[in-house]
């Protein structure tokens, strides 16, 4: 059944006039705006117990405690700790029984007259789902994109109100929720990298699917997700470290997949100089990716088959939108300074040098290798193997469009393109789509064609339909 969408003013009221749920909205920071439409929509006092807004950092220190950052998760969840603390405190005793408590909270930096960046921050709510019951918590990242402060301010306003009444009234459809999020908002005035469900009414949630939803309902365009599941912020994960990124189906990670991965990570070490343990690596998989065929519908149970290896392997994952590899050099920077490099097969080397690729860019190729090449960028490209003639094929043998041969020469001279030498020559002739195959119809062989722990994780798991005669 379709969800009935309300505007801002009409959820704002429905919440107030069912006098059941009653807490604080607490506000730092740009995000003054949500506790004004349940003010306005009349009514508040059936649901506000209190509207707090802590603007200046010593007040907001004594109220919180201390913070290293103001605009964070952890001030975010400091809020929503003391307001939700302090509800139960005064008022479990007195109404405790025919009411269900909550707390919102929201810390925010956004587009100000002297801060011209684009703004983001942090949205939480804590509340229960049946009085007396434990708490829920969803907390969410926002990277806000309005041309001036007081279109984000509305952008904030909504969307807290959208947060507040998702909890409350569709936790038992987090899919339903979350689409929720973007009632009367779209995507060119705020984006989301990050959310976060926990407690008893998400106890069947499973955030990496949350995550993945996040870029498949256009919420946001990537998102993170670590070896141990948990999401994170795109910036914490990013800020001042060297990324290297695959690009890859993983389905399942194949022998050549994790050696790529591996021996472009020790590439870039050595060329780069920088420490390891200032490098994250990440395995990425687009929204085409994750279907049969490109903008086909995305099988949910297959992709948390990847997430499961990936995660068991140690890996951790982005998933996006950005098919282009341009778009995602463009994203990678805007958090990072710092050298970045990508990993890849031949075929992805050609397919950047197709110029029908950017029929969109009104500077085609140009335009892209200047948005994708404009920092420390590198690729480091696998060689192939024909198969009929046993012979490798790498990026010295690469033949690209004569009109393109200047270009792609300038690339390799000034090692922006690289081969990655030292691949087992015997992982070249494995294919995912091969293994996949022979997994669902139990031939033999496909173990010799991912890493033992591979295999035993689809056998334990029954991954990708495997089922043992």
């Amino acid at each position: 059944m379709a969800r009935e969408k309300l505007d801002t003013h009409q959820k704002a009221l429905a919440i107030n006039l069912e006098l059941a749920n009653y807490g604080t909205i607490a506000e730092i920071g740009a995000g003054q705006e949500t506790a004004r439409w349940f003010f306005r929509a009349g009514g508040a006092a059936g649901t506000i117990a209190k509207a707090m807004s802590a603007y200046d950092m010593k007040v907001s220190d004594a109220i919180y405690g201390g913070a290293a950052r103001y605009v964070s998760r952890a001030r975010c969840q400091s809020m929503l700790d003391t307001e939700y603390s302090l509800v139960l405190e005064r008022l479990n005793e007195s109404r405790g029984d025919r009411s269900t408590f909550f707390a919102f909270a929201n810390t925010v930096a956004a587009r100000s007259y002297t801060h011209k960046t684009d703004g983001h921050g942090w949205l939480g709510i804590r509340f229960q789902a049946k009085p007396h019951e434990e708490p829920s918590d969803i907390i969410m990242h926002v990277n806000l994109s309005g041309k001036n402060h007081v279109r984000d301010q509305e952008t904030l306003g909504m969307l807290g109100v959208n947060l507040i009444y998702g909890a409350l009234h569709l936790h038992q459809d987090a899919e339903q929720l979350l689409k929720s999020l973007m009632d009367q908002l779209y995507p060119e005035l705020l984006s989301i990298d990050l959310i976060d469900f926990s407690g008893p009414a998400f106890s069947e949630v499973d955030n990496r699917l949350m995550a993945l939803r996040l870029i498949q309902y256009d919420l946001g365009s990537a998102t993170i997700f670590l070896a141990d599941g948990k999401v994170t912020q795109v910036s914490d994960s990013l800020w001042k470290k060297a990324v290297l990124i695959e690009r890859s189906r993983f389905r399942p990670p194949t022998k050549l997949t994790i050696e790529l991965q591996d021996r472009a990570q020790a590439a870039f070490i050595q060329d780069t100089g920088i420490d390891p343990k200032q490098l994250v690596v990440l395995s990425e998989m687009t929204l085409n990716d994750l279907s049969e065929t490109d903008g086909g519908e995305i099988d949910v149970q297959d992709f948390l088959n990847r997430a499961d290896i990936l995660c068991a392997l140690g890996k951790n994952v982005l998933i996006s939108n950005y098919g282009e590899y341009y778009r995602l050099a463009q994203y990678l920077f805007r958090y990072t300074k710092m050298p970045v490099a990508i990993a890849m097969g031949l075929p992805s080397l050609r397919q950047i040098f197709n110029e029908e690729y950017y029929e969109t860019l009104p500077g085609g190729i140009l335009e892209s290798f200047g948005r994708m090449f404009k920092h420390d960028l590198r690729l480091y490209v696998c060689p192939e193997l024909d198969n009929n003639t046993g012979e490798l094929t790498g990026i010295e043998q690469l033949k690209v469009a004569r009109n393109l041969q200047h270009l792609f020469d300038y690339l390799l001279e000034n090692q922006y393109v690289k081969p990655l030498n030292g691949i087992n020559k015997e992982y070249l002739s494995i294919y995912s789509h091969d293994v996949l195959k022979k997994i669902r119809t139990n031939e033999p062989g496909w173990e010799d064609m991912v890493h033992e722990e591979v295999a035993d994780i689809i056998k334990q798991r029954r991954l990708f339909n495997w089922n043992q005669n």
